[in-house]
Order: structure tokens, then C-alpha cells, then sequence
């Protein structure tokens, strides 16, 4: 049986268009770096899972926190999830499913590796999303941003998004624009700004404490 689910798995994965390559395969963390306190496991079926460690003492009142600002530090403080690998043009294909109230993204060309956001306090005015490209991953959290939307630089149609469900989306970065397609509809397109990086890895994120996020079938092609 084990043996059965094995060989399925593997055959979903390279169920991918010709010409992409699977950046996870199913199984483990290689070809990843873990970035911040995310906790990343695979599950049955080769999906990734993020959730964060969230230690119910954090939350007793006047243990830790002191006043509002101390508390938003802690909540919104990120994890990561990065390629090894960088990348310059590419086309990204990554399905993913969060619960309701949950928060992600997709990083490009953050050469940062998320720095400033897995500090400690975090420095919100250097995360990836300020300094490279952040495409929003949101389901109902209190965000004004949609999923597909470029975080900062173009905001993607609601509805776009099936709430509490898989959904698929599909990223392509050139020199001259970023495209963002969810579920086949066309949500999000820039320019790149001159004054960011061209080039870098991919990163998966953990937006907050009480995000759980799930992926799968995140896959690449390269372009010349």
C-alpha cells in the first residue's frame, strides 16, 4: 500500500506542463531554506504545510505583552520558506489552499531572504513585499489587499479568489513585466521598478502567528 501511494504521489508531481520543473517534490524540505519560526512539514498526498508554533503563555495578559504595539510586533512577525536557488525570468505555477482568516505570499527576487521580516522586532518597512515583489495570498484576513494582488503596486479583483478552497496561480516575471493569473484569470500586471532587484529566490511565506498555509505543484519554467 505504501509502496501504491508512493508511486501516485511521484505521478502527480511530474504531472506538471512540458517544460516546467517541480521546485518541491513532494517528500522533504530539499532545495529549501527555512526562514523564521515556520514550522513546514509534508503531508500525505506530497503538500507542504506551514503553520506556526504558537505558545498559548504568549497570549496571557501582562506576561509578555505590555501595550498594543508589543502585541502587533508578535502577531505579524513572519516566517519563511526559500529556494536555495535564484532565479531571473521564470514562469511559476503553485497551487495552495489557507484557512479562513489566513495570510501568505509568493516572494520574487527577494534578495533579502526575508531578513528584516523573521527579526525580532520585525522591520515592516523592509519586508520582502518593500523590497522585492510580494504577490498576496489572503483569505478574508483584515487586509485591504486581495490574493493575487502585487503587494504596493497593483490590487487584484475579490472575487477572483475561491474562498476555502485549492486555488491556482500562475506568476510570470520578465524584465519588463510581472503577470499575475489566479485560477486563469489575469488579476494583476506591472512594470518592475528600476530601483529593485532583477533576480533572486523564491519565497513562501507565514504571514502571522495564527496563519496555517498549504501548498502544492509549485513548479517553474525557465526563460531565456
Amino acid at each position: 500500500m505504501k509502496i501504491l501511494m508512493l508511486f501516485v504521489m511521484v505521478l502527480g508531481l511530474m504531472a506538471q506542463p512540458r517544460g516546467y520543473k517541480a521546485l518541491f517534490n513532494g517528500r522533504d524540505l530539499e532545495g529549501w531554506e527555512v526562514r523564521g519560526d515556520g514550522k513546514w512539514t509534508v503531508i500525505e498526498g506530497g503538500v507542504l504545510v506551514g503553520q506556526r508554533d504558537v505558545n498559548p503563555r504568549d497570549m496571557a495578559p501582562g506576561k509578555k505583552f505590555q501595550t498594543e504595539q508589543e502585541f502587533s510586533r508578535w502577531l505579524n512577525h513572519q516566517a519563511w520558506l526559500y529556494t536555495k536557488d535564484e532565479f531571473e525570468q521564470y514562469d511559476l505555477h503553485v497551487e495552495f489552499w489557507t484557512k479562513e482568516h489566513g495570510n501568505s505570499g509568493v516572494s520574487l527576487h527577494d534578495k533579502t531572504r526575508a531578513a528584516a521580516a523573521i527579526a525580532f522586532p520585525p522591520d515592516f518597512t523592509k519586508t520582502p513585499a518593500r523590497t522585492a515583489y510580494e504577490v498576496q495570498i489572503n483569505n478574508n484576513y483584515p487586509d485591504p489587499h486581495p490574493t493575487g494582488s502585487i503587494y504596493g503596486f497593483v490590487d487584484a479583483p475579490k472575487e477572483a479568489l475561491k474562498e476555502n478552497q485549492w486555488n491556482a496561480m500562475d506568476i510570470a516575471v520578465r524584465k519588463d513585466s510581472i503577470v499575475v493569473k489566479l485560477n486563469g484569470r489575469e488579476v494583476a500586471r506591472i512594470v518592475p521598478d528600476a530601483k529593485r532587484s532583477t533576480s533572486g529566490p523564491i519565497g513562501l511565506q507565514l504571514h502571522d502567528q495564527f496563519t496555517v498555509i498549504q501548498f502544492r505543484k509549485v513548479w517553474i519554467k525557465k526563460i531565456s
